[in-house]
């Protein structure tokens, strides 16, 4: 792991633009500037986009919504988010979360300690306007394989996990 930490200024347009899932990620900092520390993405979510229940076995995430609507399923239960929000989701603690009403979600993403960045680059290709993708189909196969080798674990489907 490189231990050296680069200042890092960028502009809003300025980072790693990727198309993930159906979504713009744009890749802020991650291991070569935070010597490990943490990873930050700013994320454009296309409205009903849905991450399966899973578990992080090494990483923590932190979420603030800064437009749009989310709900975040923690442990079973369901959280309503509005722009302002802030979640914290640490590791080995099942969740999810979607995104709700009709217009996009923005959200700053840091995930501790970095390298997690990597799984949505292998997932992504890079953006070709800054904006978001035409709708795709997600290969499932190719996600599950994926997320067992940054050790996630997928658990299915989010709606069968919400029992509050």
């Amino acid at each position: 792991m490189n231990t050296a930490v680069k200042p890092q200024i960028l502009s809003r347009e300025e980072g790693r633009h990727m198309w993930y899932l159906g979504n713009l990620s744009t890749l802020k900092v991650n291991a070569e500037h935070t010597g490990g520390q943490f990873s930050l993405v700013e994320d454009v979510m296309a409205p009903g986009y849905e991450t399966p229940y899973h578990i992080h076995r090494k990483e923590d995430e932190t979420f603030y919504l800064i437009e749009g609507e989310a709900e975040f399923v923690l442990d079973g239960r369901l959280y309503r988010a509005k722009a302002g929000s802030f979640a914290f989701l640490p590791k080995n603690i099942p969740h999810g979360f979607r995104i709700v009403g009709d217009k996009p979600a923005r959200l700053l993403v840091m995930v501790n300690p970095s390298g997690f960045d990597q799984f949505f680059a292998e997932l992504s290709e890079p953006a070709q306007r800054l904006e978001l993708p035409p709708p795709t189909k997600p290969d499932i196969p190719k996600l599950v394989e994926t997320a067992k080798r940054f050790e996630v674990e997928i658990l299915g489907p989010l709606h069968l996990f919400i029992t509050e």
